[in-house]
């Protein structure tokens, strides 16, 4: 099992995982379900090196993106040296392995080889389990949020809370 950044060719299975990522949000009937995002975000992360892969063998059991800046989702907070890690979708074949676990390792490696002081994620409704599986990864919760301006952003952002997680990295992590 390795992680690397995801190519061009691996698009169409991007979106596939994207979109059974949205079939089990529906099923869990959690109120906030992904909409169908555009390839445009998703190529320009991959021509940005902003999109992962996490590979068993050559099959791709996991995706999600970063960005160095989330200003509209943490405001203020932006100002802090962080990653933000974005739209994680786990290959149902690979469900139950706890790949949260797997990337806050490599988020908080990749962070601090990039001068971070914070690996962080956010999602959004009060999704209690949700919450309690990003707080037993290693993230502190910091609440619910509403977002002051949600232009630009995907359809999904518009009007629910925002919940936001961080773990701040200290001298020790690497």
């Amino acid at each position: 099992m390795h992680i690397e950044n995801s190519t061009i060719n691996d698009l169409d299975e991007i979106f596939r995982l994207y979109a059974i990522a949205s079939e089990y949000q529906k099923s869990k009937k959690t109120v906030v379900v992904w909409p169908t995002f555009e390839r445009q975000l998703v190529e320009t992360e991959i021509a940005e090196n902003r999109q992962w892969k996490l590979l068993i063998g050559e099959e791709i059991a996991c995706v999600w993106a970063t960005t160095f800046s989330d200003e509209q989702i943490w405001e203020e907070r932006n100002a802090d040296a962080a990653i933000y890690i974005h739209r994680i979708a786990t290959n149902p074949k690979f469900r139950g392995q706890n790949f949260v676990s797997l990337i806050v390792a490599w988020a908080k490696a990749y962070a601090k080889s990039c001068g971070k002081d914070f690996v962080r994620l956010d999602t959004l409704g009060n999704n209690d389990k949700l919450i309690a599986h990003y707080t037993s990864a290693g993230f502190r919760f910091l609440g619910m949020f509403e977002l002051k301006n949600t232009d630009g952003l995907p359809s999904h952002y518009h009007g629910e809370p925002a919940a936001l997680f961080e773990i701040q990295l200290d001298k020790n992590d690497a």
